[in-house]
Order: structure tokens, then sequence, then C-alpha cells
């Protein structure tokens, strides 16, 4: 199983080329990741030693933005180096390795998500009953479970992948995502089910959840008063652009593993370059504009960084 699998680039007829543009890819690439790494740190930084961002909300934001940093490490590190390499290879176990993260920590921001709507519902909704319910151990167990529960349904994804027989060794793609799938001889049934109830229990529930919830919330804010749907609206929407975003690329993502082969090569590279590049840097930005309290403490960190 140690097979060296070549990483093919999609050369987009020729619209790319990474012989020729390989240092400027390189270089694009390395300055979004450091973009992202700190623009996210430097949100769970202000989360961290801020005391009036220590509420449930914040801190499921922090936890989605280290999700983030994460789900981006597991990428662009192998990504940078694959563009400096004559022919990009990596070892099945590694490409194995690389799919489980990818989509573990993918899954898991739907689970965060779900719970930063149940955190808003509970705080529209039920304010009297908020702190009782939104206790320092019921965050932890909605953190804990939305790290976990993606993990098992992956790690049993990945462990069959590693026993299924290869009958091809060339996957076209800039990473390790279920395109893998293809090199296998005979897609295995097992594989297709658990994959089938891990997308039902990890993506499409969460999503109907949160759905489901911030319509309520907006039902219920609309018969409020008008400060109160401007609340709602200024804490909501961002996790709802967040949503929506990521929802679109992730069903990009599983739906063309079906479709690979009529897809056009050049709409494939745009639409998965968005998916790697673009998200991770979406989540600290929205978050850092649209979110009131950690808008105003980063005009004051960039104030007084002016200062010095």
């Amino acid at each position: 199983m140690e097979d060296q699998i070549n990483i093919t680039y999609i050369t987009l007829s020729g619209y790319v080329d990474l012989n020729r543009y390989r240092y400027f890819y390189f270089f694009v690439v390395l300055t979004v990741y450091i973009l992202t790494v700190c623009s996210n740190a430097t949100i769970l930084y202000l989360i961290w030693i801020h005391k009036n961002l220590h509420e449930p909300m914040y801190i499921f934001i922090a936890a989605l933005l280290f999700n983030g940093l994460l789900y981006s490490t597991n990428i662009y590190p192998k990504l940078l180096i694959d563009f400096l390499s004559e022919k990009p290879n990596v070892s099945y176990s590694a490409c194995l390795l690389q799919f489980f993260l990818f989509y573990s920590f993918g899954c898991s921001e739907f689970l965060l998500l779900a719970a930063m709507a149940f955190d808003r519902y509970v705080a529209i909704c039920k304010p009297l009953r908020y702190r009782n319910i939104m206790k320092r151990s019921t965050v932890n167990i909605f953190l804990v479970l939305a790290w976990f529960l993606p993990a098992c349904y992956l790690a049993v994804q990945a462990t069959l992948s590693y026993q299924a027989k290869l009958c091809a060794f060339n996957l076209e793609g800039i990473f390790c995502n279920n395109t893998i799938y293809a090199l296998q001889c005979v897609r295995s049934t097992t594989i297709t089910v658990v994959g089938i109830v891990a997308l039902l229990h990890v993506v499409v529930l969460p999503m109907l959840f949160t759905t489901f919830t911030y319509a309520n919330i907006f039902r219920i804010s609309y018969r409020s008063s008008k400060q109160s749907r401007k609340t709602t609206v200024e804490t909501c929407v961002p996790h709802l652009l967040v949503l929506t975003s990521y929802f679109c690329l992730m069903t990009y993502d599983v739906v063309i593993a079906r479709v690979q082969s009529d897809f056009p090569r050049i709409a494939r590279f745009i639409m998965t370059m968005q998916i790697s590049l673009y998200h991770p840097l979406f989540n600290p930005f929205i978050y850092g504009f649209k979110m009131k309290e950690i808008n105003k403490h980063l005009r004051r960190l960039f104030s007084s960084a002016k200062k010095v």
C-alpha cells in the first residue's frame, strides 16, 4: 500500500502551465497561507485576551477559526512543496491521512455552525434561560462532538480505503480528497454506505437544523422591537453567510467525484482552488468585520499598532 500516487495537477488545457508558472503559484499560495494564518490567529488572540469575548458565541467562533487553521495547514504545506517539485507525488497512506484530515475538519465546520445556531436561538428566543442552558459544560460537549463525530466516520472510511485494491496510480487534483475513490478497482459498498451515513449525520442534518433554527430566530425577531431585529441581523447574518458559502463549496466537492469526467477541467480547477484558498480566508474577514464586539477590538488593535 506504499505505492506512490502521482498527483497530476490540472493543466487547464494550456491555461495553467505548472512548469512555467510554478514560482508564481508558489508565491500566491504562500501569500494566501500567511494571510490565512495571520487573520485567523489575530481574531483568536483577541477572543483569548478579552474577557467580554469569553461567551459561548465567541468561543464557537474561536473554535471555527481554529478549525480553519487546521484545515489550511493540512493542505497548504504539501501544496507548496508540490509546486517546487518536478513530479509531485505522495504515498497512498499519506494521501489517506490528508483525506481523513480534510473531511474531518470540513465536516466539523457544519457541526460548529449548528452549535452556533443553537446558541443564538437560546440567546434570542429564550434569553432568561440562556445562562442555565449554555453552561461551560454544554459548550464543551458541543465542541467535543463537533471534532470527534466526523473523525470517527472518516477513520472508518480511511481504513476501508487503505485496505482496498488499487487499479490506478494517477490522482487528478491538487490534494487528496474524495477523488481517491477513482483509484480503487471496485468501489466498496461498505465505503459508500458509511459515506452516506456520515454525510447525513455530519452535513445534512446539521445543515437542516441550522436552517430551521435561523428561520425560527428571524420569525420570532420579526415580531419583536426594531432593536431586537437589528441585534439578530448583526449576530446571525455572518453565520448564515459562512454556512451558505461553505455548503456550496462542499456540495461541489462531494458531487464532483460522481461527474468528474463530464465537468469542465477549468471549472473544476477554479472550484477546487476556492475550497482550498478562498474559504479559509472567508471566516476571519466575515467575523472580523460583521461581529460588532470583535470589530471594535480589532480597530483598537490596529490603532495601537499604528501608534507604535
